[in-house]
């Protein structure tokens, strides 16, 4: 049997590979990307023009990963006709006045990032979406490393979360320990208020894993909803709480006994002294289990502190 040549093959392949790079710009550089110096000269045009927004450009993120592979032309579309009409209607500008939607704005950082970004997948049904909030709202791709915090660049539109963030009890945003991106997904969820849980409790029980449980006596409105009693972003009372304590606890508890005497300035009487228990005590000096017990119950005193968050 005659032995086939393995090499011949190989041969011919070196050889094609030799011809098409002597081709140049020829077969090669039609079907391959450009390289660093096809890219430069794609983009000496808006060098032009725009010297700033391109020398900024080669720290950003986008030119570190692209080392010259894409030019302006990626992003912005075809710069023919902008060269001798430079007009925001003959390229595609990312400022809103340029006549574009934001759906428009969006799509052309979504050609790259839908398939390769996870946290995208739920985009469209995010509120930043719905209301018109476009990518470069919030990112700038001429810019290297963000200067401006996360908070700051939210807080643009979020007025009322950085009123709350800037009171006496607070998360620690504005420090910088924790940013908004650890609780909320801004691309988008399924959840409200775009939180990264199915919802609140488990959202806080990242951090407050004590406040999880199990409980033998559990506190309804705490299983319910941890926002039902605190503020996440900022609160005027200690402990991020909605309202100062007694109040708090009597917009629930004001059925029967000591729970529904009003603990005001007049003691229910007007021209009287303040009630003894509106400062300087609360009801969690006694109840200072709440979020939930497992203290038994004792058969001896009749009393059952666990099922009133008695310690």
């Amino acid at each position: 049997m005659r032995k086939r040549n393995r090499l011949l093959p190989k041969v011919v392949v070196s050889a094609w590979s030799l011809a098409l790079i002597t081709m140049g710009g020829g077969l090669i550089g039609h079907f391959l990307a450009p390289n660093a110096a096809q890219a430069a000269e794609l983009g000496a045009a808006c060098v032009d023009c725009h010297e700033k927004p391109v020398a900024s450009f080669k720290a950003s993120y986008h030119a570190r990963i692209w080392q010259g592979k894409n030019d302006c032309q990626s992003c912005h579309g075809a710069t023919d006709k902008h060269v001798n009409d430079p007009s925001k209607e003959t390229i595609l500008s990312f400022d809103k006045s340029g006549g574009r939607t934001a759906a428009d704005l969006s799509k052309q950082c979504l050609n790259c990032h839908a398939s390769s970004s996870p946290h995208l997948a739920l985009w469209e049904m995010g509120a930043h979406k719905r209301n018109d909030v476009t990518c470069v709202s919030c990112h700038d791709i001429h810019t290297g490393k963000a200067a401006v915090a996360q908070p700051n660049i939210c807080y643009t539109c979020h007025k009322d979360v950085k009123m709350a963030a800037g009171k006496q009890s607070h998360h620690p945003i504005n420090e910088g320990k924790i940013k908004c991106s650890d609780c909320h997904n801004t691309h988008g969820t399924q959840s409200h208020g775009m939180i990264k849980e199915d919802n609140v409790n488990q959202l806080c029980y990242k951090c407050h894993a004590d406040k999880r449980g199990p409980f033998m006596w559990e506190h309804p409105p705490v299983e319910e909803n941890c926002a039902t009693c605190h503020d996440p972003h900022g609160s005027r009372h200690g402990k991020l709480l909605t309202e100062k304590i007694p109040n708090l606890c009597q917009d629930c508890h004001d059925w029967s006994r000591h729970p529904g005497t009003p603990y005001d300035n007049t003691n229910g009487i007007a021209g009287t002294s303040p009630s003894s228990r509106m400062f300087a005590r609360s009801c969690l000096n006694c109840h200072n289990q709440i979020h939930g017990s497992t203290a038994p119950a004792n058969p001896s005193s009749g009393y059952n502190s666990g099922q009133k968050f008695v310690r």
